[in-house]
């Protein structure tokens, strides 16, 4: 019997393995994709505090390191259920294997939704984004565009008229889910400009994004663009482990990162939370597993 099993190979499933390792615990990382999670894409990094600028690969393929160094074990499995045994231990069911632990933190993370059009995939990295606070400053002075509706779309928009030049928001209808508050700022601001009934039909550029054809009241129109952020909103995959979640599929947690389910713990983007960063993803996982200890292997 395990320890730890880890559900998700991202920054938090990493890092709570580099804190059940370093407890003298074992720990059993699963993964069904790749190690490193989103954080992968990214070219550069450099608000994470104490790392001036390191891609988004060399900062996975580190943690992996870290955590393999430290004992982590690996595999490369997909999660079909969770099951709470009588005494208190937690069944973990893949399409491989059947494991048993004494805790497990669940770090599955989210995906952003994408926009599913020609050139999203292959630019992703290279002008087209899904983070505005990870990616923003790159775009200094700059002419970006931001698609959405919604909140987030329009806090994105914001953040980023401050660093680039000028900032288009496209949105597929003429109204919008986000506050009125953010739309009027919006507005108010003379480097922000709102396109409406307007849908990305191909994101354009060989090595870089250099724009966007758009599907404008039935006419295509090319805007000329350095950067895409698509703010479309984001999918979790938790149904599997059943634990409790909230309307949008995320899963509920105190705020030492229990779910409602006594050994089951949540890290990083997979919870329910306001901020999703790569300290706040290490943060959970650390307190994951610190709250696992003290609830389970002390008495």
């Amino acid at each position: 019997m395990l320890d730890f099993i880890v559900i998700g190979g991202g920054t938090a499933g990493l890092s709570a393995a580099v804190y059940a390792c370093r407890a003298n615990r074992s720990a059993l990382v699963i993964e069904r994709d790749s190690f490193g999670g989103q954080i992968v894409d990214s070219p550069r990094i450099e608000n994470y505090p104490g790392i001036c600028d390191i891609s988004g690969a060399q900062f996975a393929s580190d943690l992996f390191d870290q955590a393999e160094k430290a004992g982590a074990q690996f595999a490369c499995e997909t999660v079909i259920a969770l099951e709470k045994n009588e005494d208190g231990t937690i069944d973990v069911v893949t399409d491989a294997e059947r494991r048993t632990a004494r805790a497990v933190v669940i770090a599955a993370g989210c995906e952003h939704r994408r926009l599913g059009v020609d050139g999203e995939n292959e630019l992703i990295g290279a002008g087209v984004s899904y983070c505005a606070l990870c990616d923003g400053a790159f775009f200094k002075d700059k002419t970006v565009a931001v698609v959405g509706g919604g909140n987030a779309a329009f806090t994105d928009a914001l953040y980023l008229a401050g660093i680039a030049k000028f900032v288009y928001i496209i949105h597929r209808r003429d109204e919008f889910r986000a506050e009125p508050t953010l739309i009027e700022r919006a507005k108010q601001l003379n480097n922000v400009r709102i396109v409406t009934f307007a849908k990305v039909k191909r994101a354009v550029g060989e090595s870089e994004l250099c724009g966007l054809i758009l599907d404008k009241n039935g006419k295509e129109e090319e805007l000329p663009i350095d950067g895409l952020f698509v703010a479309i909103g984001q999918q979790p995959d938790n149904g599997a482990f059943g634990v409790e979640l909230d309307n949008d599929g995320y899963i509920e947690t105190d705020g030492e990162c229990r779910t409602n389910v006594a050994g089951i713990y949540a890290a990083g983007d997979c919870r329910k939370k306001t901020v999703r960063q790569l300290t706040t993803a290490a943060a959970d996982g650390a307190i994951a597993v610190s709250t696992a200890l003290t609830d389970l292997f002390r008495s």
